[in-house]
């Protein structure tokens, strides 16, 4: 029996940014940390994997290296508007991190949306707004037509 890898968004998002260091870096851009020296601090990352992991999310589109000095050159890293967008994942992992593993101290972070409220990740409908919960999504394969429920209730 020979493996057939479905065809897969997740996966394809996976050879981007899947590595651990990757999404750390994604995550200390969103925080405002743009130098090197300071992504390295707040993640741990050894210096020669991040400076190739930075290049990579260069080469993909979705950080910018600008020059802030010469002598000797340095650089900020700034997402771009495509490195932006993975916010809402950074987010929702997050979320299941402070959920599910933050243990007896709780989150090691708090946000506050603008309205005053604690902020918490959720994925929602785009189309009507309603937070979307276990069973309420469905697969549509192009193919076939075939509806699969996904996101079971267990």
């Amino acid at each position: 029996m020979t493996t057939q890898p479905r065809p897969c968004s997740v996966a394809r998002t996976l050879e981007v940014v899947g590595a651990k260091w990757t999404l750390l870096a994604v995550r200390e851009m969103l925080l405002g940390k743009h130098r090197f020296d300071e992504i390295v601090r707040h993640t741990g990352a050894p210096r020669d994997i991040l400076t190739t992991r930075l290049r990579s999310l260069e080469a993909e589109g979705l950080v910018t290296r600008v020059q802030y000095e010469e002598r000797p050159p340095r650089f900020e890293y700034h997402l771009t508007d495509l490195g932006l967008s993975l916010g809402p994942i950074v987010a929702t992992m997050r979320e299941f991190g402070d959920r599910h593993l933050a243990g007896e101290s709780g989150p090691p972070m708090r946000f506050e949306h603008t309205c005053g409220e604690e902020y918490h990740a959720v994925v929602a409908c785009k189309a009507c707004g309603q937070v979307v919960g276990r069973g309420e999504i469905t697969r549509i394969d192009p193919v076939t037509t075939r509806v699969d429920i996904v996101l079971r209730r267990s």
